[in-house]
């Protein structure tokens, strides 16, 4: 990235972002950078300045062109008992320069003004739609019909398939179990899974809903959501296909 340099940068729109890390804040500014390292997401770029006093930082490693100049410096951050590795753009590297990219998944926690984010940041540039839809749907999954109901909230996200959320009665509770699992999404919060059991047989996490879901998709708060990879969804009569993804 420091040679080949950001596949886009834009600025964050002047919103306040923090990060915290050993129980301090070590950087709080409103003039991030989103900068794109490859075309997926963005990550937050600070000004130096905006480090706070709580965050030291100690230079063990230095970025080199080609003819040996020296382009961006790598630093040990640290605050309370802990430490991560950063980059900082020294002066005369373009628009990066006097920036800092703090490594996002080793910080306690980030916020956007007074609201956590999670994984990366959000991408200001995507949209997440959520529909409801009165087309009757069906789950089905080895001649089990494990779902069925005649509205639904659509999900619609960039780049995955369209997701399907189900209130929860409309499946039966005997076959559901809590695995335990959680995972995090920028765009939608925490989610908490359920194991389907079917004559013995455990399908491991193919059911996810979100307790308390981000503000741009509140709606989908309760409802129950199968992995369209994994299980045969009929919608409005007809057998959709599978998609391929990475949940495959």
């Amino acid at each position: 990235m420091a040679i080949d340099g950001p596949v886009s940068i834009r600025s964050a729109s002047g919103r306040r972002v923090r990060a915290q890390l050993g129980g301090n804040f070590v950087a709080d500014t409103t003039n991030a950078k989103h900068v794109w390292e490859h075309p997926s997401y963005p990550q937050f770029y600070i000004p130096i300045t905006d480090l706070t006093k709580h965050a030291s930082h100690k230079k063990i490693d230095e970025v080199k062109n080609d003819s040996g100049h020296i382009l961006a410096e790598i630093w040990r951050v640290s605050a309370g008992s802990k430490s991560s590795d950063a980059v900082y753009f020294r002066p005369g590297y373009g628009q990066l320069a006097g920036l800092i990219r703090l490594t996002f998944h080793e910080m306690d926690q980030w916020y956007e003004e007074d609201t956590p984010i999670y994984v990366h940041p959000k991408d200001p540039t995507k949209r997440i739609d959520v529909l409801p839809s009165t087309r009757p749907i069906e789950i089905h999954l080895d001649g089990h019909v494990l779902a069925k109901s005649s509205h639904c909230l659509h999900l619609i996200e960039p780049l995955l398939p369209t997701r399907y959320y189900l209130p929860p009665t409309s499946m039966n509770p005997a076959i559901l179990h809590r695995s335990g699992s959680r995972s995090r999404c920028p765009y939608k919060g925490e989610a908490e899974y359920y194991d389907v059991v079917l004559d013995g047989k455990v399908y491991r996490d193919l059911i996810w809903w979100y307790r308390y879901p981000t503000s741009e998709v509140a709606p989908i708060a309760g409802a129950l959501c199968f992995y369209n990879e994994k299980v045969d969804v009929v919608l409005d009569g007809k057998k959709l296909e599978r998609p391929k993804s990475k949940f495959a």
